[in-house]
């Protein structure tokens, strides 16, 4: 299958908008340069929702989902989509489902047919359930062995413990995944996979009106009964002080780090100069003056870079960094100073044209596959950004100046109170 797509410029003039009989959100983009199809959407499901003795619900419901419906069997779905050379999906996030599949464009009807099917007859065969539940057991086990997992999962819960759902783990725990049983499966699937809200994008050789056709047939008629729960993510508590987690295991050579602090949601005024920031701090060349001066520089570290997790709520903005047990606090030291260094001081002219650069240059290699353009249109409707955003976006960026990169790391980052995850051969001082 070939991935090129048209040359047409992506806008308001190529997207084709539609609305199921029970309010799914259809967008459609017609690219008859590729033979392919890529579907993509989500429903509001997601871990957010889980409790504290269920924590990873959302995320085993979806991986169980696709594990046979009430007419096939898992074996039979896999069958059937590979016979074609197609893929359908199913995988739990923080706040949504998402969904999705790929097929050749004369393949659409029975890629259609399947994903509906998983998605509306799941029937958690108890087999297949075991199954799911040992995978994930499986990896959570192989979790406790991972430094820069475990780095990763403990700075989550460091800087928003677990009383609030972004603190918690959304695959689970090796304590919760055992307890969890078909039924909670089955009550989360009546509970939150609902059509309310939800969206779903196609891209590829297609006719938008046969889209819509098959698709409102297929999921047009999905209303379960009642009325989708409310829920309200809370708005995240400020870090009034330093939070720092060691996790010592002496069988390892490397031991990694993540530091930060709570960013903005991607709706905030101050995104786009964060994000820049965060693309001067972290990434740009190899990986920004982090890479510059804590790797190349100082040589204290294999790897570091920052990480801005902007989304429907507010999002880590964090640094990450894999360093010799020796170099830890001087490593740490470093990162702090990279920090204070973007709040006290504008970025250079040279650095600022470099970031709008490195931005507006990344996003049309995005789109150079259909599935980069079906989740970036899916993106784009989520978080209401405008079927012209992709012509607009080179203009957000240039927008930008350096006193609105130095304000956004004045309201987010923080040197003095922080997040700090420790985990390797390192024992705390």
């Amino acid at each position: 299958m070939t991935n090129q797509i048209s040359s047409a410029p992506l806008g308001p003039q190529t997207l084709r908008r539609f609305s199921l009989s029970n309010g799914i959100k259809l967008i459609v983009h017609e690219n008859h340069v590729s033979p392919s199809v890529v579907v993509r959407g989500h429903l509001w499901a997601g871990s957010v929702n889980d409790s504290l003795d269920k924590m990873g619900l959302a995320h085993f419901t979806a991986y169980a989902t696709r594990r046979g419906t009430a007419t096939r069997t898992y074996q039979e779905i896999n069958e059937l989509t590979e016979s074609v050379g197609a893929n359908v999906f199913i995988s739990g996030g923080r706040h949504l489902t998402s969904f999705g599949g790929k097929s050749l464009a004369e393949d659409f009807g029975l890629l259609v047919n399947v994903l509906s099917d998983v998605i509306l007859h799941p029937s958690f065969p108890q087999n297949e359930v075991d199954k799911v539940r040992g995978q994930i057991i499986t990896g959570l086990k192989e979790l406790e062995n991972d430094t820069r997992g475990l780095a990763n999962r403990e700075f989550r819960q460091l800087l928003y413990t677990q009383e609030h759902p972004y603190g918690r783990p959304g695959d689970g725990t090796l304590e919760s995944v055992p307890g969890i049983r078909r039924e909670d499966l089955e009550d989360f699937y009546h509970t939150y996979y609902r059509p309310e809200g939800a969206a779903m994008v196609v891209v590829g050789d297609v006719v938008a009106e046969t889209v819509y056709d098959m698709l409102e047939r297929a999921l047009g008629g999905w209303q379960p009964p009642g009325d989708a729960p409310a829920f309200e993510v809370p708005e995240p508590q400020p870090l009034a002080e330093r939070r720092r987690y060691v996790r010592t295991m002496t069988n390892k050579t490397q031991t990694d780090i993540v530091l930060g602090s709570v960013g903005p949601d991607r709706a905030a005024e101050e995104y786009y100069a964060a994000r820049l920031g965060d693309t001067i701090l972290g990434h740009l060349g190899l990986m920004g003056r982090l890479g510059e001066t804590v790797r190349d520089q100082q040589g204290l570290a294999y790897y570091a870079y920052s990480g801005l997790q902007a989304g429907l709520g507010r999002g880590p903005w964090s640094v990450r960094a894999g360093v010799n047990p020796v170099n830890v606090e001087q490593a740490i030291e470093s990162i702090l100073a990279e920090i204070t260094r973007l709040r006290d001081e504008p970025v250079s002219d040279q650095e600022l044209g470099d970031g709008q650069d490195y931005l507006t240059g990344s996003l049309p290699l995005r789109l150079e596959t259909n599935e980069g353009i079906a989740g970036t249109l899916l993106d784009m409707d989520l978080y209401q950004l405008g079927d012209d955003y992709i012509i607009r976006f080179p203009d957000l960026m240039r927008a930008v100046t350096r006193e609105q990169i130095q304000a956004a790391a004045q309201e987010y980052l923080d040197p003095e109170h922080y997040a700090l995850a420790i985990v390797g051969p390192y024992q705390d001082k």
